[in-house]
């Protein structure tokens, strides 16, 4: 069987143009009939299919996310694995959301791209794209991964780390999948496991509204009073160290709850790339707790954002929300044994 090539868009498929770099599908074409790599019998076969129109992944909405869904669902029974295409701006955050739509995957989902365009001459492209497309063509991966600078991370563990660097990408909180050297290294121990149910594609609610939040110093609640108004539904708040907030502030906490009460789903996430959320840990942190903010734990903003999107589309009832935002589903967090 073949492996797919999805192509979004993105910097691999880009050219050069009056208004800077701009998605082509003809670069990716010429390139991979041009370069012998692409043909050589070790590599496994595999066929070039566009999302169109190719975008930037700057311009890329949760619809993206389920075009891409709806692809990769259809293609299992012909291809062993697929391969997307993708910019690096939001690269993490459509990892995250393939990962939660595609329940019980068991075939590999690889993304990847570059720092530069395929055309240029150190582009870091071409060796990503033989990367992901001899990792999706392992039979061991039945996950959604992000294949880049030499490292396979889970998906929904992935943050991008550097704007322009050919390393642009890491897993902070948890270790990577494998590697790319001399050969491909997979570490079996870190990987899901083969699933026991059958394959799932779930739809996100294009009502759904949610959205992300930063705190910073001098925050205060009337601000916070303009971010949480209808439509918002979910809310990620970027808190400080092992999840603390400015617990002196009664009325931005007194904010923070009527949110909570009137259905608005909080999710505690640490500003920090290493490290989760402990809401015992400070009475800072305690205080959000206290509220009704949620604890993010360990996860990455882009996988608390989409889990976020994708729960509020599919679980049926806030409760369910609030529970399911604190369990691992995907392999996204870390469940700590309290006791």
């Amino acid at each position: 069987m073949k492996v797919l090539i999805l192509a979004t868009g993105g910097t691999i498929t880009m050219a050069s143009s009056p208004q800077g770099f701009t998605p082509r599908g003809e670069v990716l074409e010429t390139f991979l009939r041009r370069d012998p790599r692409f043909q050589h019998p070790h590599l496994p076969a595999f066929e070039v299919e566009y999302l169109e129109p190719l975008k930037d992944s700057a311009t890329l909405r949760p619809a993206d996310w389920q075009a891409m869904a709806q692809r990769i669902a259809a293609a299992q029974a012909d291809f062993q694995g697929v391969v997307v295409l993708h910019g690096t701006d939001t690269m993490a955050y459509t990892a995250s959301a393939l990962a939660f739509l595609l329940e019980n995957l068991a075939q590999p989902v690889v993304l990847t791209g570059s720092q530069l365009p395929l055309g240029e001459i150190r582009s870091d492209g071409p060796d990503n794209l033989l990367a992901a497309l001899l990792t999706a063509a392992s039979a061991n991966v039945p996950e959604v991964v992000l294949v880049f600078g030499h490292r396979i991370l889970r998906g929904c563990r992935a943050t991008k780390v550097d704007a322009s660097g050919f390393c642009a990408f890491d897993s902070p909180n948890f270790p990577h999948l494998g590697s790319l050297g001399v050969q491909l290294t997979l570490h079996r121990e870190h990987l899901r496991p083969m699933p026991s149910q059958p394959f799932q594609l779930h739809t996100l609610n294009p009502e759904v509204r949610v959205g992300a939040l930063r705190l910073f110093p001098g925050i205060n609640a009337s601000f916070l009073a303009n971010v949480l108004r209808s439509p918002l539904q979910g809310l990620v708040l970027e808190t400080y160290g092992m999840g603390n907030g400015p617990s002196d502030d009664l009325a931005l906490l007194r904010t923070l709850e009527r949110a909570s009460r009137r259905g608005v789903t909080l999710v505690n996430c640490t500003q920090c790339l290493r490290g989760t959320v402990d809401p015992d840990g400070y009475a800072t942190g305690h205080a959000l707790a206290q509220v009704g903010v949620l604890s993010g734990g360990d996860m990455t903003v882009e996988a608390a954002l989409t889990k976020l999107l994708f729960l509020l589309s599919t679980a049926p009832s806030p409760q369910a929300v609030r529970y399911l935002m604190e369990e691992d589903l995907r392999g996204e967090r870390t469940l700590y044994n309290k006791e």
